[in-house]
């Protein structure tokens, strides 16, 4: 994606649009006020730039405009505001500016925070354009968590995304994961996260969704995204809404690495625990870019080779920037507060208890201990052979002293012991049934 030799400011993207005579469109808001279009009035010369704005805050209304929706805040729905409202910018204003005018529509549908603070404050955002007047429309949808504590800020921050969308697609000149960086300008760090964007349409014909939810992540412009068993990205908040979740954490570098039977056999022994549930859990892989076990500096190009191999094997895949698994039960309880189930082996089991990893927290690994096993979470632990468990841990920089193992045989969770007083703590979650030995048949004696 070709950049903006200089960043400019929200207000002069959306007085750069206003005055440009070729480019003309409809804005299309519900749910947190009209927070894009808002901008191209305050900066004066709207007319030159909006042929409509609308929103239709009252569901009867809303469905009589756009037809009824399973749910408003949802990609379908955004999908028929796009639908509608570029169908009728064309049908009315096409014979007049189609031979001079590159036509859009964008649409938002949002539940921003409420008086209770109770939502789950998201929205989804789409924008279909023309790269040449007359030409064939292109699709850019997006679904964005808004983080800031109030209405006000979220409103703020949607209308500056808005805007940075708009500008950016239509200054562009060629269309890959750069663009997506942009969408961030004139943001702080941590206001908004994007977990999925969705292209359709020539101009995006060369963009994969693997490099797209990869740039993501690496760039901080989200905490996880998640694929498909077919490796395309789906919204986290839909998928993993009100359902149980069994996570294998690891790092995949090799394609022995990749066995859906750990996560099958997790699945099992979930079952055997909550037999009632009401859907199948949501198994899946994740890899997280931020892992303590290797160096920073690892390319794109080989975090895409490992996603090809994880999304090939039929699996879904969450790809994150977190670091620690407390992290992950943070993220995760806030879509479900089911069941939540960490499948690994025992040496990483052994490394969650490796109290430097925690000195970023002031309460330390106690503090972690407490925020991973929050609200029905467990560990399920697989065995390994003893050559793999010590194998494993001499690739980390951990003090090979903090842990033993007895026998000879495969290394279970009953075959490690943590130097004291650590090893009480050990002890201590292990008797709490907090850690669940998993009957998998992939290691064999020495």
């Amino acid at each position: 994606m070709a950049t903006t030799t200089e960043e400019l400011s929200t207000h002069q993207k959306a007085l750069a649009l206003n005055l440009d005579p070729n480019i003309y469109g409809t804005i299309a808001e519900i749910g947190a006020g009209q927070e894009v279009a808002r901008w191209f009035f305050r900066v004066g010369g709207a007319a030159g730039s909006i042929a409509k704005t609308i929103s239709t805050y009252d569901m009867k209304v809303s469905d009589q405009v756009y037809g009824k929706s399973r749910r408003y805040v949802s990609r379908e729905r955004v999908i028929s505001m796009l639908d509608k409202e570029y169908r009728l910018l064309c049908e009315r204003l096409g014979e007049d500016r189609q031979s001079h005018t590159r036509f859009y529509a964008f649409a938002n549908t949002v539940t921003a925070q409420n008086y209770k603070g109770t939502h789950d404050c998201h929205g989804w955002i789409g924008l279909r354009y023309q790269t040449a007047p007359g030409s064939e429309p292109n699709d850019f949808i997006l679904h964005v968590n808004m983080r800031d504590r109030t209405n006000i800020r979220q409103q703020e921050a949607l209308g500056i995304l808005g805007v940075n969308l708009i500008y950016s697609i239509f200054h562009s000149d060629r269309y890959d994961t750069g663009l997506l960086k942009q969408l961030f300008e004139d943001l702080t760090p941590g206001r908004l996260e994007v977990d999925l964007v969705d292209t359709a349409g020539p101009a995006f014909s060369g963009v994969s969704p693997l490099e797209i939810g990869l740039t993501l992540v690496r760039n901080g412009l989200g905490q996880a995204v998640l694929y498909t068993p077919d490796g395309e990205l789906a919204a986290p908040n839909e998928v993993i809404r009100k359902r149980e979740v069994i996570l294998e954490r690891g790092l995949f570098k090799h394609s022995t690495e990749v066995k859906p039977e750990i996560l099958h056999a997790a699945s099992e022994q979930l079952h055997l625990e909550s037999p009632d549930g009401a859907r199948d859990p949501l198994t899946a892989m994740e890899l997280s870019v931020k892992n303590f076990r290797e160096d920073a500096d690892v390319e794109d190009s080989e975090y895409l080779r490992r996603l090809q191999g994880m999304t090939s094997s039929g699996q879904w895949t969450l790809l994150t920037r977190l670091k620690h698994s407390y992290s992950l039960t943070d993220y995760l309880r806030r879509y479900s507060q089911e069941p939540l189930r960490f499948s690994m082996g025992v040496s990483a089991l052994a490394m969650v208890f490796f109290e430097e990893y925690y000195e970023n927290l002031p309460g330390g690994l106690l503090e972690a201990t407490g925020k991973l096993f929050a609200n029905n979470v467990k560990i399920y632990v697989h065995p390994m052979s003893r050559t793999d468990f010590i194998e494993h841990l001499k690739t980390t920089n951990l003090d090979a002293n903090f842990v033993t193992v007895s026998g000879d045989g495969p290394v279970s969770i009953h075959d490690i012991e943590f130097r004291l007083p650590l090893g009480l703590l050990y002890q201590y979650v292990l008797e709490a049934g907090w850690i669940v030995a998993l009957p998998y048949e992939g290691v064999t004696s020495e």
